[in-house]
């Protein structure tokens, strides 16, 4: 029977000159065992039914101990040589048994020492922990759609050499160059498969401008292709920042952090400062009339300056219209944010606090500005505009209202009301998209963008209103941060159909479900499922990083929303979530099941690990039973804090230890 390591604390300071032998930790003074430890050791010995094993999943451990019975116990050590837990059974005649352990805490070799009636009999390793991404919840939307994720990000992948560095990145869906816009968004995916996640953005270092801005994408040498900045973009500064700074989260490297501080911090400071990125009369970021984030502006075709061909319009003239665009300014807070983090951990607390500063003065002035109580106006104009014929421009509703969700600088009730904006639309009768995943709601009339002859001068086409991925997922994984959580599964379910039915997945679609057409369009949208599979990941399991390396993380576990009878979705009542850094050993686990006892009660169960020092347990509570009539953590009782977001309830437990958490919970009606 298992119990935590408190309940066996005298054992384990008998036992604490083994131990030092065995990892040596920090302050401690290794000795070899004594004559008569290798005595005892040599009457038993145990030996793992399986090698390697995963966090959370039982393993059996075979026993023997020669010419005994009675009381036993197990005591696992991780690989960082911290206590992974203790097992007390009793060996019957015959000396030989089994017993079952759960793997936790550190990945790498396990060490343990058996102990038969108090005396050591056998130490050694027992298996080494290996964590790899999974979901297992019965339900194969969910189940299924990091696999099909990461095939498809397999095709999304470039590396080359630029002057004798090697970069590594995921392209654009439909470029082959590595935009660093693209790399960035598909971050939310390739975390957890790719060990490579900043040699890119060190090419992006090294092609970094002298006044602090950086080029769109980086240099293609084997195409002739240069590295180049559209100078239309008023984004690219405040991506780079937030890349490096959840790169760093993804490997927990200072040194490599602190070899990109300088570049983040002239990064934004040409943001704020630069006369045609900056707007002083409004203290907000500017940019000519783009259709959102995207890097063409509003009018007739123009003539490239390199090619002397037709083409959109990428640069800035007379004819620019300005305004203020509200993701440049979401996004250029997020930075700030992210930016004041890494000063507080590198020992900067002035400028820190400065950025924060700026932040939320930044924040202030846009909500004044765009925030119309439902969204955020696609596009303030800072000159005398006639308008668009035939288009209301203030209901337009842009794909940065859904990324806004997830940067951390919304209120709840922003948040909640971006959500609802777009389920009214979705539920409207003149409604003919498939999904609401619109680029832009409504689009632009023909010909108010000249493409030169590409794609999205005609209404839902490509940015000018065809449905992305990108932002379905944007916004499932808001719906499950402002307490719409059933609303983000429906998100997701309906995202796994598509692509379950087609094995493809695109970077946009016509409102009436055909596929993206065009040059360099990949099936395999990186951008759009990466953002689906955060939803999953982040959201449904609820699996945040706080810090670096899950070293703070929390767990919002949502599964109760899941089932829903009316649209045939299956509930699921257990979840093994594990979510893993390929860039290092950080991981986090959990096994979370739910039991319905009746009409009026239920009990829930969680068992959580990882590497990290503290966690953060948020966890729904079903509709049917939403009291919570006792909740113990490790074993010993502990009060119950609820909070509400929106008309969801969730049971929190704060500064829970990281290494290994078992929360036992009573719910009644």
């Amino acid at each position: 029977m298992h119990r935590f390591v408190r309940r066996t604390l005298p054992l384990l300071l008998l036992v604490v000159g083994l131990v030092t032998w065995w990892g040596a930790p920090v302050g401690a003074q290794a000795v070899p065992p004594s004559q008569a430890d290798r005595a005892n050791q040599a009457a038993g010995w145990f030996s793992s039914t399986q090698s390697v094993v995963s966090p959370l999943q039982p393993v059996t451990i075979q026993v023997s101990v020669a010419g005994f019975s009675g009381p036993a116990v197990l005591l696992i050590f991780d690989g960082a040589g911290q206590a992974a837990g203790s097992w007390e059974f009793s060996i019957p005649p015959g000396g030989v048994t089994t017993v079952e352990v759960i793997p936790r805490g550190k990945l790498g070799d396990h060490w343990a020492a058996l102990f038969a009636n108090g005396v050591q009999v056998a130490s050694g390793t027992i298996y080494r922990l290996d964590a790899q991404t999974t979901v297992r919840t019965g339900a194969e939307s969910f189940d299924q759609l990091y696999p099909r994720v990461r095939g498809f990000m397999q095709n999304c992948v470039l590396e080359y050499a630029i002057d004798g560095h090697h970069v590594h990145g995921y392209r654009s869906p439909d470029s082959p160059l590595l935009w660093l816009r693209d790399h960035y968004y598909q971050g939310r995916g390739f975390r957890y498969f790719d060990p490579d996640v900043t040699s890119l953005l060190d090419g992006f270092r090294q092609a970094q401008y002298e006044d602090g801005s950086f080029p769109d994408f980086v240099s293609r040498p084997e195409y002739g292709i240069p590295a180049f900045r559209t100078p239309v973009e008023a984004d690219v500064e405040y991506l780079f920042v937030l890349a490096v700074y959840e790169a760093w989260q993804m490997t927990g490297d200072d040194a490599w952090l602190i070899q990109n501080l300088e570049a983040m911090q002239k990064a934004l400071h040409y943001t704020l400062t630069h006369p045609i990125r900056w707007e002083p009369s409004v203290g907000l970021v500017k940019r000519p009339y783009t259709i959102d984030t995207w890097d063409f502006e509003y009018g007739p075709a123009t003539i490239d300056p390199t090619t002397g061909n037709l083409a959109p319009r990428h640069w800035i003239d007379d004819r620019t219209i300005w305004g203020i665009f509200h993701g440049d300014n979401t996004g250029l807070a997020a930075a700030l944010n992210a930016l004041a983090n890494i000063e507080t951990y590198l020992g900067q607390p002035e400028q820190a606090q400065y950025h924060r500063s700026v932040a939320a003065t930044i924040m202030q002035h846009l909500n004044d500005l765009s925030w119309n109580g439902s969204f955020y106006v696609h596009h303030i104009k800072l000159q005398p505009w006639p308008g668009i014929p035939g288009l209301d421009e203030a209901s337009q509703l842009s794909l940065s209202n859904a990324l806004a969700l997830n940067r951390g600088v919304l209120t709840t009730e922003q948040g909640r009301a971006i959500i609802e904006e777009y389920r009214s639309r979705l539920r409207r009768p003149d409604n003919l998209a498939f999904a609401e995943w619109w680029s832009i709601d409504p689009p632009f009339p023909p010909d108010s963008f000249g493409m030169g002859g590409r794609l999205g001068e005609w209404p839902g086409y490509y940015v000018n209103g065809g449905i992305m991925p990108l932002v379905g997922g944007e916004l499932a994984r808001g719906a499950f941060r402002y307490g719409a959580e059933s609303y983000g599964f429906d998100i997701l379910h309906r995202y796994y159909d598509l692509i379950r039915k087609t094995g493809a997945t695109y970077l946009w679609y016509h409102p009436t479900g055909g596929k993206a057409t065009g040059r360099d369009v990949l099936p395999t949208d990186g951008w759009g499922s990466s953002a689906m599979l955060a939803a999953l990941m982040e959201g449904a399991a609820g699996v945040e990083d706080n810090a670096g390396r899950y070293h703070d993380a929390t767990l919002s576990l949502r599964w109760p929303a899941a089932g829903n009878e009316a649209r045939d979705y299956p509930d699921v009542t257990d979840a093994y979530v594990v979510a893993r850094y390929a860039a290092s050993d950080a991981y986090v686990a959990y096994r979370w099941s739910l039991q319905q006892e009746g009409d009026r009660q239920a009990s829930l169960k969680l068992q959580a690990t990882g590497t990290g020092a503290v966690l953060r347990l948020r966890l729904l509570l079903p509709t049917e039973t939403p009291k919570v009539a006792w909740v113990s953590l490790n074993g010993q009782p502990v009060p119950a804090t609820i909070e509400e977001v929106g008309t969801s309830r969730y049971l929190v437990l704060n500064q829970v230890p990281g290494g290994m958490a078992q929360v036992d919970v009573q719910l009644k009606r």
